[in-house]
């Protein structure tokens, strides 16, 4: 039987440290929402958490939390931004592997992967992964994707680089052998009933149904 996966992305905690993109604060979350978030995944080895933007959040407030709840988690972070105001530094990258983090690619600079010009394309696909791979003294072999943007040119170039595994935005359940592996974003307005309805995997028929067709035109098109 297919083991099927809930992937959770965490993007930033508490009060921001730097100015926020226009609707990015939809996706903050408060300190003791990300709390009840952990009690509930504690003891579900079907839960992976993934934190993405690479916020100073990750280290200050989640890494902690993380280790005293024995939690592991995977931090998709943006090499430009590494030690940038409210992102984390080098320093910070150091405490994430030494308490058992893995680290992925979120890119360079936070761009649209579907939207590219030729020279960012090797700049987010290639330099980012190799500089936090420089950091990080280890391959990074893993991305999630900017904006959960996608289409057929951006999985085949990504395809082309090598990456063991490609992580979206779309929401919902997914395969844990699947390369690409679909995942579901805390809101800033996430309560128990949030939580019981993405830890359940049934969200309903009409969600389900609006989250398969997204995908296929994700995939197909381009």
């Amino acid at each position: 039987m297919t083991a099927m996966l809930v992937n959770l992305t965490v993007h930033g905690i508490g009060a921001p440290e730097r100015p926020l993109a226009p609707g990015e604060e939809a996706t903050w979350v408060r300190v003791d929402q990300f709390d009840r978030v952990l009690d509930a995944v504690a003891d579900r080895p079907d839960v992976r958490l993934t934190f993405d933007d690479g916020n100073s959040s990750d280290v200050e407030i989640a890494l902690p939390r993380l280790v005293e709840r024995g939690l592991r988690a995977e931090f998709f972070l943006l090499a430009g931004r590494i030690g940038s105001p409210g992102s984390v530094d080098e320093a910070g990258i150091e405490k994430l592997l030494a308490a058992g983090m893995s680290i992925g690619s979120h890119g360079w600079a936070h761009r649209d992967w579907r939207r590219l010009s030729e020279g960012e394309v090797g700049e987010e696909l290639t330099r980012a992964p190799e500089a936090l791979a420089r950091q990080t003294g280890e391959p990074v072999r893993r991305v999630a994707i900017p904006f959960g943007s996608y289409d057929r040119t951006v999985l085949r170039r990504l395809r082309g680089t090598g990456v063991q595994r490609v992580y979206t935005s779309d929401g919902g359940l997914a395969r844990e052998q699947d390369w690409l592996q679909a995942r579901t974003s805390l809101s800033h307005d996430l309560d128990a009933v949030w939580i019981s309805d993405v830890l359940g995997g049934s969200p309903g028929v009409r969600r389900k149904t609006r989250r398969a067709a997204a995908k296929l035109v994700k995939r197909f098109r381009g």
